[in-house]
């Protein structure tokens, strides 16, 4: 008996020390990732302006009612925890534009999301994919220094390996480190901006002279020439991509930021065929093999599936293909006949530089009325393929009161015309009575004539008027 309640207490005990340490645990979860506890998300107010000086902030501008910034806030409460749980000196808010309309005019919201790195006086857009890793890199690359140290060979050889795009300057003091470091605080945004001394520079790397901004990229280096390459800012610009890259929405709008045309092998990813593989080994080599003609003017790269295309230039591209974009003014390109081989290619590019090749599409004003007929078309079709029901109910009920309004109004005249019949009627007044009215009007006043005094055909009286004579 003292066995079994003994065993009996030691299994209350047990599960009273299983709940308790459950209860624990989930208190202490609750603590560590709930922003309302450690604001690791702040809600910011009009105050917020006086205030940002003092820190280095990453907002999210949203409007309560946008289904865009609702699918972001999950991952926005991810990057503060993240931030904070790395000691990351900045700090994550967000600040709902409609309400505060007057502060984010200042900062320049146009659209909802809107995410800002706010750094001093300086506030940096960030457009890129809307995931917890990506934001991350961004408000960790921009909250540095504009420009960083590369001390050693291998604190150099180490950033080479992390980054695929690198700039760097090496040298001294001079008028071209300002200038470089000017451009970094602007750009920084897009990529890193290291510095270091000669000595850090592996013996396969040779400067002509110092100083010197290099970038480093698709397994090579290229150096930055005044004469050749224009403005420092727009060469960074022009060189902050790898020649050669997979292409998406995101990285289209990137590209096109560059000012250069956007060479694009359109593939199937899900059913890669030999000729698909071919165009893009085809666009590679006019990367690498001819960067000296087409650098300058063209990115290069290649996107799985048509989709995206389509609905860019509103028609049908074929798979797979190729098509040239110029972003700034909404015009393609496409090759007259098939690409079999690299020759024609470069046919192909040096007609679109020097103009002869065909322009399709652009920004003009029929372009724009198709592109809202086209815009309201893929909606329509888009809601009736995810949800009929719902597409019936949007839209046949607009058009069956539109429909309604119509009917109402063409069958207004006849309606009144009925109206004004009955109330004639109702007066005693029809047409037919009218006009039987006037009848009898004509003939009473029209006088009567006698038949008196006639004469016969004979000339002779009659009896009364012999008599009367």
């Amino acid at each position: 008996m003292r066995l079994r309640r003994r065993r009996c207490s030691h299994f209350l005990l047990m599960l009273f020390s299983f709940g308790a340490m459950a209860l624990l645990r989930a208190v202490f979860s609750c603590l560590l990732l709930s922003p309302a506890v450690f604001a690791l998300v702040q809600e910011l107010d009009d105050t917020f302006k006086d205030s940002r000086m003092d820190d280095v902030w990453l907002v999210d501008f949203y409007a309560p009612w946008c289904g865009y910034c609702k699918k972001l806030e999950p991952i926005w409460q991810d990057v503060g925890a993240e931030l904070t749980r790395s000691g990351s000196p900045v700090r994550v808010g967000k600040m709902d534009a409609t309400a505060y309309s007057g502060m984010a005019s200042e900062f320049g919201v146009r659209g909802y999301p809107t995410i800002k790195l706010l750094k001093g006086e300086m506030a940096y857009n960030y457009k890129g994919p809307r995931t917890k890793d990506d934001i991350i890199e961004f408000a960790n690359r921009v909250a540095g220094p504009a420009v960083r140290s590369l001390p050693s060979r291998q604190m150099f050889e180490h950033v080479l390996k992390r980054h695929n795009v690198l700039f760097l300057y090496v040298g001294g003091e001079s008028p071209l480190k300002e200038k470089y470091i000017e451009v970094a605080s602007e750009l920084i945004v897009y990529t890193y901006f290291f510095f270091a001394s000669e000595d850090v520079l592996p013996e396969s790397v040779t400067l002509h002279e110092l100083p010197s901004v290099v970038v480093f990229k698709d397994g090579s280096y290229f150096t930055y020439d005044e004469y050749e390459d224009g403005s420092l800012s727009s060469w960074v610009n022009r060189e902050r991509f790898q020649s050669y890259l997979p292409i998406d929405g995101f990285t289209l709008y990137e590209l096109g930021e560059t000012g250069k045309l956007v060479a694009i092998a359109v593939t199937d990813g899900k059913d890669s065929t030999e000729h698909s593989s071919r165009l893009k080994g085809l666009i590679q080599r006019v990367a690498t093999e001819h960067r000296d003609l087409f650098s300058r003017d063209f990115q290069f790269g290649h996107m799985d599936g048509n989709d995206y295309i389509n609905s860019l230039i509103m028609g049908e591209v074929s798979v797979p293909s190729i098509i040239i974009l110029n972003t700034s003014n909404e015009q393609y390109f496409l090759p007259a006949e098939p690409v079999e081989d690299l020759q024609q290619l470069l046919l192909f590019f040096s007609s679109v530089l020097d103009g002869s090749a065909p322009a399709y599409g652009g920004d003009g004003i029929f372009q724009r009325i198709k592109r809202v007929a086209y815009d309201a078309r893929s909606t329509i079709m888009s809601v009736f393929r995810s949800s009929p029901v719902l597409g019936c109910f949007l839209f046949g009920l607009p058009l069956g009161v539109i429909s309604l309004m119509c009917y109402g109004i063409c069958t207004a005249e006849s309606d009144d015309a009925a109206d004004d019949a009955e109330l004639m009627k109702r007066d005693g007044f029809t047409d037919e009575e009218e006009e039987e009215g006037e009848e009898e009007e004509q003939r009473r006043l029209t006088p009567r004539i006698e038949d008196t005094g006639e004469e016969d055909e004979d000339g002779e009286k009659s009896p009364s008027d012999k008599k009367v004579d």
